[in-house]
């Protein structure tokens, strides 16, 4: 024991640690006790003061500056280096607060006109007269008409004194060079686009375009604002010209003559019209059947309008076109037979005949 006392008083005392020791104590009275309180001798000397330990040493005013100054021009050359950054809220649409949204106005509905095309596929059955005299009868109602002549031969450009051989465009190059049908339009009495030979082989032509069927229906819808009512003359056949004009109409006027043969005509009519609202128009419907050349002097005329009515019932206009020679001389005189004649018989046929359909129309 003795031995182990003597060890411990020859190894010399380790100088306590300031911050061990006011960690160590406890209490506000540990924190001011002096050298001789019993905490350990102090390392330093009397005049020797220790610095607060947490505190930093000051800093003058114009040296902070400086430093924020040097900051900010750092800061603005990163700003200027780095590509502006989107906030997830900038990717989002606006907010119904950050953008005023104004209510557009409703268009008024733009009417379209009314496509009718006359179409038998006998021949030598009024349609071209019909066709024309019915579109003059339409705009002397005040309405705005076009007359769109589909037959190769022509005789609806020439029923306005326009020679078909002679014009320099024609529906051929609507059909086949797709053309504006608005530069072919001529001005008569009524506005008219006009049909050259050249027509009859257009068949031809389009056998190897796609949609070909559709043609005038799209050549229509550049003019379709225009006018109130267009009128379709068709050739005496159910090829392609007719086909087309029933693919862009919405009615189908058909010109009977009086007879058994003409008559006959109209099943076949029937089926190639089913077909096309299966295949490309199922708006299309028949507007009516239309007695013509009606000679009330023999009984197979009246038997035959009796034979329509039976068949196809209030499909059959009232209305009766019935022979006259003022229907063979307008044409010479390129006019409609209410311009040649305005008070003959002739032409009331066709102003009766309008009332009915104008009157058709509003029903609907």
């Amino acid at each position: 024991m003795a031995e182990l006392e003597r060890m411990e008083e020859a190894v010399p005392e380790a100088p306590v640690d300031e911050k061990s020791s006011e960690g160590s104590a406890t209490g506000p009275d540990a924190a001011s006790e002096g050298p001789a309180g019993g905490g350990g001798a102090s390392v330093l000397g009397p005049s020797e003061s220790a610095p607060p330990v947490d505190e930093a040493p000051e800093v003058s005013g114009s040296a902070v500056e400086v430093t924020r100054t040097a900051s900010s021009v750092a800061q603005a050359e990163v700003a200027e280096e780095e590509p502006e950054r989107f906030m997830p809220r900038d990717l989002l649409a606006p907010s119904r607060h950050e953008v005023v949204v104004e209510r557009a106005e409703p268009e008024a509905p733009v009417k379209h006109a009314e496509v009718i095309a006359f179409a038998n596929q006998k021949g030598g059955v009024a349609k071209t007269t019909t066709t024309l005299n019915l579109a003059v009868a339409f705009a002397e109602s005040g309405h705005r008409v076009l007359c769109v002549d589909l037959d190769p031969q022509g005789n609806l450009t020439m029923s306005q004194g326009i020679d078909p051989d002679k014009v320099e465009k024609s529906l051929y190059d609507v059909r086949v060079h797709d053309m504006p049908i608005s530069e072919i339009i001529q001005r008569r009495e009524i506005d008219i686009a006009v049909a050259s030979i050249d027509l009859a082989g257009a068949e031809i032509a389009m056998s190897t375009k796609i949609g070909r069927e559709r043609s005038l229906e799209k050549a229509l819808k550049e003019v379709a604002g225009d006018y109130d009512f267009v009128c379709i003359d068709t050739p005496p056949s159910l090829g392609l010209l007719t086909i087309n004009a029933l693919t862009a109409a919405n009615k189908v006027i058909v010109p009977v003559q009086c007879e058994y043969l003409s008559m006959r005509g109209l099943v076949q009519l029937q089926n190639t019209l089913k077909m096309i609202q299966e295949n490309l128009n199922p708006d299309v419907r028949i507007e009516g059947i239309l007695p013509t050349m009606l000679d009330t002097r023999t009984v197979h005329a009246k038997e035959a309008v009796e034979i329509l009515e039976e068949n196809f019932g209030e499909l059959v206009f009232k209305s009766r076109i019935r022979k006259t020679i003022k229907f063979a001389e307008a044409p010479v005189k390129g006019a409609s037979v209410l311009k040649y004649d305005s008070a003959s018989s002739a032409a009331n046929y066709y102003r009766e005949l309008a009332k009915e359909v104008l009157a058709h129309e509003s029903a609907q």
